[in-house]
């Protein structure tokens, strides 16, 4: 399977590496000649534009930061000159009106097309473990699973068009609001004269247990992967987890939908960022709210 990859950043290099590692032709393009490099020294043919990508491609899939970029690409690039047999996979995580905008416009134009953003961070991007919610047309589905199942632990098919950036939003929510209680608990722990490390242990194995606690401690040492042992480099960004809690209070308002825990966990995650914490973890939090310095 021959495959056009664009978008080789902190996520998109390691499923393209995947997609090498699974004996698939890669066709790697970033802006960034140096993301580029890299892809090359992971098995992917580099290349210079996202037109000599696309040539002969079964299959593009697409990392992209943001709504317009999603836009822009397919509108301009992909949709006029790729291969008719070629499916799209989007895995960029954008509004949910952009995904059904590019999806209605590549359908019209005679392509399959998914939204497919991704779960697990950048060590399951590195790994092949990530988690895709997809959203397509049900009969395309068995082929959207083929082309992501080098990246791929597992795969929902969350519905039609846009059901995709729905779930990743709606979930990224709840990943959010879990860290802050989280850290809140710890802080509070930690005042109370409470070692952080036994409260992690108590409430591990009690009605306190959630991901953000058992597979992603914010406090160091209790989870050894996570990125609390690491100064909280690596792993999903301030800036991300912000970018996310903000497409999910956009969708909110325009569906009318009341998310006051989504909102102030935006609001703590905005002063956080602006406080120097945005290429941080999003578990650095935790610093803040033990009033330290990101």
């Amino acid at each position: 399977m021959r495959i056009a990859f664009i978008g080789l950043g902190n996520m998109g290099g390691g499923m393209a590496a995947n997609q090498a590692k699974a004996g698939r032709e890669v066709m790697a393009f970033d802006l960034s000649p140096m993301a580029t490099a890299k892809a090359v020294t992971n098995g992917c043919a580099g290349v210079d534009s996202i037109a000599e990508a696309i040539v002969g491609a079964d299959a593009i899939v697409t990392m992209l930061p943001a709504g317009p970029h999603v836009r822009q690409v397919y509108a301009e690039q992909i949709l006029p000159h790729a291969p008719k047999s070629a499916i799209l996979v989007d895995s960029s995580t954008i509004d949910v009106e952009s995904a059904r905008a590019v999806a209605a416009q590549a359908k019209a134009a005679g392509f399959r097309f998914a939204d497919a953003p991704v779960s697990g961070g950048t060590a399951a991007a590195d790994a092949g473990t990530l988690a895709f919610m997809v959203g397509c047309d049900e009969a395309d589905f068995a082929a959207v699973e083929d082309v992501i199942a080098p990246m791929s632990r597992v795969t929902f098919r969350a519905g039609d068009h846009g059901a995709g950036q729905a779930a990743k939003i709606c979930n990224n929510m709840v990943l959010g609001i879990s860290m802050i209680g989280v850290c809140e608990a710890l802080a509070l722990a930690e005042k109370l004269g409470l070692d952080p490390v036994k409260f992690h242990e108590i409430s591990s194995q009690s009605s306190g247990q959630c991901w953000s606690l058992t597979t992603y401690c914010p406090w160091p040492g209790p989870v050894p992967t996570a990125p609390s042992n690491r100064n909280y480099e690596g792993g999903f960004s301030t800036a991300m987890m912000l970018k996310d809690l903000k497409l999910a209070q956009d969708a909110a308002a325009k569906a009318g939908a009341s998310t006051p825990l989504g909102a102030s966990a935006e609001g703590l995650y905005a002063l956080f960022n602006g406080l120097g914490g945005s290429g941080k973890d999003f578990s650095a939090i935790l610093e803040m709210l033990r009033g330290k310095a990101p």
